[in-house]
This record gives structure tokens, C-alpha cells and sequence, in this order.
């Protein structure tokens, strides 16, 4: 099965990243229509990848009308992040039309809130698992944590969690690559468990890269926007390259 590309759509005050003249040399604009963008993406994306800055910030969901507004379109199925932290924040996202919902890693250690989703959501709900190399960050991402990766992703993997959401905050938005050593871990340690990649992808080595070590998907952002890869080119590299050993 070939690795699945999500194209992000990333929300601040309403609007999305946006490509403008020079883009890959600036910081990222957020001036951009969703909606547009939404169709942009749709036709080589198979799932979009929302995430709710603002809500990120906020605790809480900025941005459910622009969810609701792109399930309402013919977009692929949504992946939504940011801002989701409580079990009614969850229900919202599911009610606006997410096909799935991303938990940070920060609730999902809390056992009973975990439970309580897995068990109304299954399948559903991804954990975030967002590290610095080797370890997990707490406190967001502004500190190292103590527990190892793997070791989290496998309480993850008993707790029934069947995707995660893998991030490494050295990497991400950097456009530094893909594969950090870590990766090749998780995928070693969780064999059944969906990899999702996001952060610092930025060319077709990188998703022949990921691919070729097993990863179930890869989150596109700021490549994609500022046009340093291309989504047919990145599809056709993610179907032609088999895991390793296969």
C-alpha cells in the first residue's frame, strides 16, 4: 500500500497560508482563502490536514467554521488539529465534519480522557507525538522531556491508539529532510501503528525517503505552498516507492 499524502491547510485569524511572490525566502504570510486552497490541494491530496493555530494558542477551537465549511465542499476527508484538548472540544470537530481528530500529546497522557475518546471514537482519534530527537517535549514544545519516543508511542499503541501524528520540533517547518533515526525506531517498535509525518518535508527525496521506511503518510505544508514541490510529482513518488524489505 502506498504512503498517503495529507496537504495542510494551517489557520490563523481566519486565514491559511498563502504563496506570494518570494514565499520560500520569507516567513510564512496567512492571507490566504481555505476554501481556496482546499480546492488547490483536492485533486492530488488524499486527505487535507487542518490545523487550528489559534486554537493551538487559545486551548480551545478557533476555526470550526471554516472545517465545516470545507466538509461541506467536495474535499478529501479532514485530518483536524489544534486547540482539541477536552472531550467536547473532540465532539465539535467531529459534529463540523473532521473525519478525524488529532489529540496533543499532552492529553493524551491523561489515561481517563484517552480512554473516554478511544472508546466513543476508535479508529478516529490520532495522538500527536512530538519530540526533539529521541525524547518528547513537554510543556508544548519548549522543553526536552525525560520519556523516550518509542516509549510513549507504545503506551500509545496499548492504549488502543492506532495513528500517530509524528512530528520532530527540530525538523519542523525547516525544510531540513525527513528521516531523523527516530523514525526507523517507531517503525521497528510499532509495526501495526499508522506513522503519519509531519514537519520539515520539503522535496521527493524526502517522501521517496519516507516511503521507502514504511511511513503510512506525510503531512505537506509550506513545500507545497511555496512551490518547491510539486503534489503530482510528491503523489507519483509515494506510489512507486515500496517500504524496504518489500
Amino acid at each position: 500500500m502506498s504512503m498517503t499524502l495529507y496537504a495542510a491547510i494551517e489557520l490563523l485569524g481566519g486565514k491559511c497560508l498563502a504563496l506570494g511572490e518570494g514565499a520560500a525566502a520569507q516567513a510564512p504570510a496567512y492571507t490566504g482563502d481555505p476554501l481556496e486552497a482546499a480546492r488547490r490541494w483536492r485533486l492530488g491530496a488524499e486527505w487535507l490536514h487542518v490545523v487550528d493555530l489559534d486554537g493551538t494558542l487559545a486551548g480551545t477551537p478557533q476555526h470550526l467554521d471554516v472545517v465545516r465549511a470545507l466538509a461541506g465542499e467536495a474535499n478529501p476527508p479532514l485530518q483536524v488539529a489544534g486547540g482539541l484538548r477536552t472531550e467536547a472540544n473532540l465532539a465539535a470537530a467531529f459534529e463540523a465534519g473532521a473525519a478525524r481528530v488529532v489529540l496533543g500529546s499532552e492529553e493524551a497522557r491523561k489515561p481517563e480522557l484517552l480512554a473516554t475518546c478511544l472508546a466513543r471514537w476508535g479508529d478516529k482519534i490520532a495522538v500527536a507525538l512530538d519530540a526533539r530527537g529521541e525524547h518528547m517535549t513537554v510543556a508544548g514544545w519548549f522543553e526536552i522531556g525525560s520519556e523516550p519516543v518509542v516509549s510513549f508511542a507504545r503506551r500509545m499503541a496499548q492504549s488502543g491508539v492506532q495513528t500517530l501524528l509524528v512530528a520532530n520540533v527540530r525538523r519542523d517547518g525547516t525544510a531540513a529532510g525527513g528521516d531523523d533515526g527516530a523514525l526507523a525506531a517507531l517503525r521497528a517498535a510499532l509495526p501495526s501503528t499508522r506513522l503519519i509525518v509531519t514537519g520539515g518535508v520539503a522535496t521527493l527525496a524526502d517522501i521517496r525517503a519516507l516511503a521507502a521506511g514504511g511511513m503510512n503518510g506525510v503531512v505537506l505544508g509550506r513545500a507545497l505552498y511555496d512551490g518547491s514541490l510539486d503534489l503530482a510529482e510528491a503523489l507519483r513518488v509515494a506510489r512507486e516507492t515500496a517500504p524496504a524489505g518489500k
